[in-house]
C-alpha cells in the first residue's frame, strides 16, 4: 500500500467519522463511539489486510451469527469463519473491541448483514472494503423485496426472518467466495445449491406451523420492531416496543399505547428476545395488566442473534424452528 493511498483513505476515514451523525440515515438515533472507532481506522492503516489461514483455507469473518451460518454452510471446509457477535449481542450498538480489530486485519473476506443493522461498524466496514472484499449480503438483495421504514430513509435490515428472502443471501456469499478462492469454485457452487434446498424446507416448516394459529389471532407483539419480515412472509401482524434500531428508546406514549392495543384486542402473548433487556417487556405487561387484562410472556425470541453455538438454537434454522415454536403454543396454547 502506497504512502499516497494511506493517506487519501486516513483523510477519508477521518472526515467520515467526524462527520458520522450526519451520515448516519435520518430518523435513527445512533450513538456513534468516536474514540473506538477512531483507533480501529488507525490499528487498520497498520495493515493492508489478510492472507489465507494457516491452514491454506481462507480466513473469513462474518459480523453476525446469521451471517457466519450462511458463509459456514456455503464455504464448507474451504473456509475458517470467525463470528464477531456472538448469542444475546445486539449488532444496532456493537462496537468493535481491539480483538475484533486483528481479526478484521486478517480476513481474506468480510461479509455483514448491511442494511445499517451494525450501525457502530458501518462506516468501518465499508472503509475495508476499498482494500478487500467486505460485502453487505441483505443489499445485494432484490430492492422490491425490501421493507422501507415508516418516516425515515433505508430499509428494515432484519430481513432474515423471511427465510425464502434470506435464501437468497446464499447466491451472494458463494459468488463472493469463488471469486476469493476459485480452486473451490465449485465446492462452493455445491454447498450453495444443497443449502438452498435447506431453507427451502426450513421455510415451508415455518409456514405450516403458522397455519396453525387462527388469523385473528395471528398478532406477534416483541420488543422491539425486528419481525416485519417475518409477519409479511407468514401472515401475522407485527407490533414492537422499541424502534427498528434498538438505539431508540422506547417512551411512556408508546407502552401506553401498545398496552391500549394488547388489552383491546386481548392478545394472550407477548415476546421477550434474547437480544434485548427483560425489563422493557415486563412494563408493558404491568401496563396491560393496569387495563384489567392479564398478557403472559410466552417466551423468548431470537431475533438478532442466535443461540448458544452448542445447542439447538446455535444455527440458523435451529433458531428459527425455536421462534415459530415457541410464537404457536403461546399464542395457541398448544404443544407444536
Amino acid at each position: 500500500m502506497t504512502d499516497q493511498m494511506d493517506d487519501s483513505m486516513h483523510n477519508n476515514m477521518h472526515n467520515n467519522i467526524a462527520n458520522s451523525t450526519a451520515a448516519a440515515r435520518p430518523g435513527r438515533r445512533v450513538r456513534w463511539l468516536a474514540a473506538p472507532l477512531l483507533l480501529l481506522l488507525t490499528l487498520l492503516l497498520t495493515a493492508c489486510g489478510g492472507a489465507q489461514a494457516d491452514d491454506g483455507r481462507l480466513a473469513v469473518v462474518a459480523t453476525t451469527a446469521q451471517v457466519g451460518d450462511v458463509v459456514r454452510n456455503v464455504g464448507g471446509d474451504a473456509v475458517r469463519v470467525t463470528t464477531l457477535m456472538g448469542p444475546g449481542v445486539d449488532p444496532h450498538l456493537y462496537v468493535a473491541s481491539e480483538g475484533d480489530v486483528t481479526t478484521l486485519q486478517e480476513a481474506d473476506v468480510i461479509f455483514y448483514n448491511g442494511l445499517f443493522l451494525e450501525a457502530q461498524m458501518e462506516e468501518v466496514l465499508r472503509q475495508i472494503g476499498q482494500r478487500k472484499p467486505s460485502v453487505a449480503v441483505a443489499e445485494g438483495l432484490d430492492p422490491g423485496r425490501l421493507l422501507p421504514i415508516a418516516g425515515a430513509h433505508g430499509f428494515d435490515p432484519h430481513v432474515w426472518f423471511d427465510v425464502a428472502l434470506w435464501a437468497q443471501t446464499v447466491d451472494v456469499v458463494a459468488q463472493t467466495l469463488a471469486e476469493a478462492d476459485p480452486a473451490n469454485a465449485a465446492a462452493y457452487a455445491a454447498n450453495a445449491e444443497r443449502y438452498r434446498a435447506e431453507l427451502a424446507e426450513l421455510d415451508a416448516y415455518v409456514r405450516d406451523q403458522a397455519a396453525r394459529v387462527p388469523a385473528e389471532q395471528r398478532v406477534l407483539v416483541t420488543a422491539h420492531d425486528a419481525f416485519h419480515y417475518f409477519g409479511r412472509a407468514y401472515g401475522f401482524e407485527v407490533r414492537g416496543l422499541q424502534g427498528i434500531s434498538t438505539a431508540a428508546e422506547a417512551s411512556t406514549a408508546d407502552v401506553r399505547d401498545l398496552a391500549d392495543f394488547i388489552a383491546a384486542r386481548q392478545i394472550p402473548a407477548i415476546f421477550v428476545e434474547t437480544s434485548v433487556p427483560l425489563r422493557n417487556v415486563e412494563a408493558l405487561q404491568a401496563a396491560v395488566r393496569d387495563r384489567g387484562f392479564d398478557v403472559t410472556i410466552g417466551g423468548q425470541l431470537y431475533s438478532d442473534s442466535l443461540g448458544d453455538p452448542a445447542g439447538p438454537a446455535g444455527t440458523f434454522a435451529g433458531a428459527v424452528r425455536a421462534n415459530i415454536d415457541t410464537i404457536v403454543q403461546a399464542l395457541t396454547g398448544e404443544q407444536p
